[in-house]
């Protein structure tokens, strides 16, 4: 089981890890993130879990991980941002995360809109964001994410859609480690989030992002949008020329169509 006190002894962070939650099992480390946001913790908090009981990804979908095997957690964040701009916060942890996959392995790693991190096309990691507001200026945000680490069997229906450091490299990974540079990129990304520059952040995001100039396909709930995906708006928005027109569309599954 993963401990606090190892965690923490080698982190070199000025904001994020600096008070942290380490659980073998939990309902859901975003929920108790949550509510260390509503209770006025400070920003930075960190939740560890194990195992979760009902862990979740968008949509109100079930997360799940075999115990000690791979990486979850949730960090509370409370950075001075307007909702229009809130949303941004998914890219900044994908990319933050995307990095330290990639330094870790030696494994290029994709960005897939709107928050799921690839590598050779198959997801080894999700990202959830759950933000609260008071009136239109964001109150705290709970940046929840799942990252496959050595778990080598998932369940058939997902099919070859998912993968894991592990299978993707060969060997076990020691998942302190890959934590401890996790958290560390997020601390060194969140000074930009902390002066509202989010340029430099969707730059990188965009380099790792394969789908632009592609024909895709967004399903979410009952409504489908087909077309090409041109670009990002300023809000994180995935910006889609359809045959009547463009369009912008904020959730959803993306696919790209193959030919």
């Amino acid at each position: 089981m993963l401990s606090k006190e190892e965690v923490q002894r080698g982190l070199n962070t000025r904001i994020v890890g600096k008070k942290m939650f380490v659980f073998e099992s939990i309902d859901s480390t975003s929920t108790c993130a949550k509510a260390l946001g509503d209770a006025g913790t400070e920003e930075g908090a960190v939740v560890v879990a194990e195992h979760q009981s009902q862990g979740r990804g968008r949509h109100g979908r079930t997360w799940e991980a075999e115990p000690e095997k791979n990486l979850l957690f949730s960090i509370l964040l409370r950075p001075s941002l307007e909702k229009d701009s809130a949303g941004l916060l998914s890219f900044y942890a994908s990319v933050a995360i995307a990095r330290a996959i990639e330094s870790t392995t030696g494994i290029p790693v994709e960005c897939k809109w709107p928050n799921d991190l690839l590598i050779n096309g198959r997801k080894c990691s999700g990202i959830l964001l759950e933000n609260s507001y008071q009136q239109n200026v964001l109150s705290y945000s709970v940046v929840g994410a799942g990252v496959n680490v050595n778990q080598i069997e998932f369940p058939s229906a997902f099919g070859n859609r998912v993968t894991s450091l592990a299978l993707e490299c060969g060997n076990e990974y020691d998942r302190k480690q890959i934590l401890q540079k996790i958290l560390g990129e997020l601390d060194l990304l969140y000074l930009s989030v902390m002066r509202e520059d989010f340029s430099r952040i969707l730059d990188e995001w965009l380099r790792r992002c394969r789908m632009f100039g592609h024909d895709v396909t967004v399903r979410h709930h009952n409504r489908e949008v087909r077309g090409t995906a041109v670009r990002l708006n300023e809000d994180g928005g995935l910006v889609i020329q359809t045959s009547g027109g463009i369009t912008t569309v904020y959730a959803g599954d993306v696919s790209v169509v193959q030919k």
